[in-house]
């Protein structure tokens, strides 16, 4: 019969089915018999899809997998990869693609050690203990032969710091305001100058210290004729700026003037510090002078930081510790002369040069820190422990404040114990070596 299967045919058979006859022209419907000669065909049969929902077969294939990032893209996403700023998706893709193109790997690298460039700006002013590592790890391998003094270091060390500051100053930064402050009279007093008028002061001042040493006046012709103190000087020096000198000029001679000045005294050896220092109405031995000189140009160079907005740091400990040092030694000598000026009452009693009387002990606590015990009753007498009678705890930092005139006595941050009159005078004492 033309619709039964070929007697040949066999589901297992190595030869393929015998060709199905033609499709007739339209279906017709499926009679009992012939479905179940359908089923018994060699030829497993696929159910078609339900149109009653619209379901996929189960046995359909999956979803194709997303095409990779194209070679564009991933070059695209270099940079920020180089920077850490790709998601973990787009990290995964660009390594990967990093293994296989040769190029982009290339300027993978080159990104990633540009990254490497891309930090934050240091300061403009060096680690103030880096010239001192500096210096201590070439003198050990070969000594000066002309050795800076232990109480010039401190000047040559602050005189670097403020050069460095100044060197990347524009023009415009030069005529910033700038309020120097001291204590005077018992009140706080003040003067406004710019940059380069606190420049001319230090330079002024220390003019005392080249004239006493022999040297040139950097003042020149515009030097106040006879003796003449800090005040007078500085007024002179500030007139010959506003005169027409540049601002910026007056960098040079200050920067040249501390040169020789530590240059004179590291080759005069220790014969120089005999010399006396004329400071107006006071005079202090070349190696204080030397000392006062670092303070003021240490506490100036913060009022220019300020001015400029920019931050500074403090001496070094072991320069610090001898300016707060030489303040300590100059308060018996303050002491004395505000009670000859009617600032301060009268001691007690009057002691003998030498000979021990009622003291008061100072402890400045953190950096260049220690104690001291100043005498109180005469300029002469001895502190000692036990004749202690008041006791004051500053930091050094706002000691140091205090002492240039920035912090007023009675607002000063200090732990105090014993008579109070005692604090007050060595409080007022301390504000008062302040000067301009």
């Amino acid at each position: 019969m033309p619709d039964a299967p070929s007697p040949t045919a066999r589901p297992h058979a190595p030869e393929p089915p015998a060709p199905e006859p033609p499709a007739p022209a339209s279906p017709q419907p499926a009679s009992p018999e012939s479905a179940s000669s359908e089923s018994a065909s060699p030829e497993p049969a696929t159910a078609p899809a339900d149109a009653g929902n619209g379901s996929a077969h189960p046995l359909a294939p999956p979803a194709p997998a997303p095409a990779p990032p194209s070679h564009r893209v991933l070059k695209s996403l270099l940079g920020a990869w180089a920077l850490a700023a790709c998601s973990a998706e787009e990290t995964a893709a660009v390594e990967e693609h990093l293994t296989d193109c040769a190029p982009c790997a290339d300027e993978a690298l080159r990104l990633r050690d540009a990254v490497g460039l891309l930090h934050p700006a240091d300061p403009l002013d060096l680690d103030p203990l880096l010239r001192s590592r500096v210096l201590e790890g070439c003198l050990g391998r070969r000594p000066a032969r002309i050795p800076v003094p232990e109480w010039a270091a401190p000047y040559d060390a602050e005189t670097a710091k403020l050069d460095a500051l100044l060197s990347d100053m524009g023009e415009a930064e030069w005529q910033a305001p700038v309020r120097l402050r001291w204590f005077e009279d018992e009140r706080p007093a003040e003067r406004r100058t710019t940059v380069a008028g606190v420049i001319g002061h230090l330079m002024a001042v220390d003019g005392l210290v080249a004239t006493a040493l022999g040297l040139g006046d950097p003042l020149g012709a515009a030097a106040p004729h006879g003796p003449a103190g800090p005040d007078d000087r500085t007024e002179a020096c500030w007139q010959a700026i506003a005169d027409g000198r540049a601002p910026h000029a007056t960098r040079g001679p200050w920067r040249d003037q501390s040169h020789t000045l530590v240059r004179t005294v590291s080759f005069a050896g220790h014969g120089v510090t005999g010399l006396a220092v004329p400071y107006g109405g006071t005079r202090l031995p070349l190696r204080d002078a030397f000392l006062d000189r670092a303070f003021e140009c240490w506490v100036h160079a913060g009022d220019i930081a300020e001015a400029v907005d920019y931050p500074y740091e403090a001496p070094a400990a072991g320069h610090l510790h001898l300016m707060v040092d030489l303040a300590a030694r100059l308060l018996p000598r303050a002491l004395a002369y505000r009670r000859r000026a009617g600032l301060a009452p009268p001691p007690q009693r009057l002691v003998e040069a030498g000979a021990p009387g009622r003291t008061l002990h100072l402890e400045v606590e953190g950096s260049g820190g220690g104690h001291w015990y100043i005498a109180l009753d005469s300029p002469g007498a001895l502190g000692t422990p036990d004749r202690t009678v008041a006791h004051i705890a500053l930091d050094s930092m706002e000691f140091c404040q205090l002492a240039a005139g920035h912090v007023p006595p009675e607002e000063t941050a200090a732990g105090q114990h014993g008579e109070p009159e005692a604090i007050r005078d060595v409080l007022f004492a301390t504000a008062s070596l302040s000067r301009l």
